[in-house]
């Protein structure tokens, strides 16, 4: 497991290629905006992360693994490129399966897109934290 924390923690636009070496050919990953399968779509779903995003990167803060499957805590630290330069962190956690390889065969990320992301955009920040006020009164 540590080699596979390891490249969330190191991962860059350049480790992508090495994708294949940590997701199993026929992976499926699944997060709160994407749900595909296979390499060529799991490093697509990164890529696009590099793209809309300034300098992403993962912070896993626990890995608890019990025989194939694995369960991480991570911040995702970033900037957003269009709306404020402020530094960002979402908190979210991933249920891995592995192979018989020791590869992911399933990723699935948990996080809460709007207290963790649209929270944090000017506009749309505002009217969630309203209506997130209003659901608590």
């Amino acid at each position: 497991m540590a080699r596979i924390v390891d490249y969330f923690e190191s991962l860059s636009p350049a480790a992508l290629q090495r994708l294949g070496e940590v997701y199993a050919d026929d992976a499926r990953f699944k997060d709160p905006f994407n749900e595909v399968t296979g390499v060529p779509a799991i490093r697509e779903v990164f890529e696009h992360m590099y793209r809309a995003l300034d300098e992403p990167r993962f912070v896993v803060h626990e890995a608890v693994t019990e025989g194939d499957q694995c369960f991480l805590t991570w911040d995702f630290v970033f900037r957003f490129k269009r709306f404020t330069p402020e530094l960002q962190a979402v908190r979210g956690a991933s249920h891995l399966r592995l192979d018989a390889t020791g590869r992911i065969a399933m990723h699935r990320d948990y996080w809460d897109v709007a207290e963790e992301l649209y929270e944090k955009l000017p506009a749309v920040g505002a009217l969630m934290r309203w209506l997130k006020r209003r659901a608590r009164s």
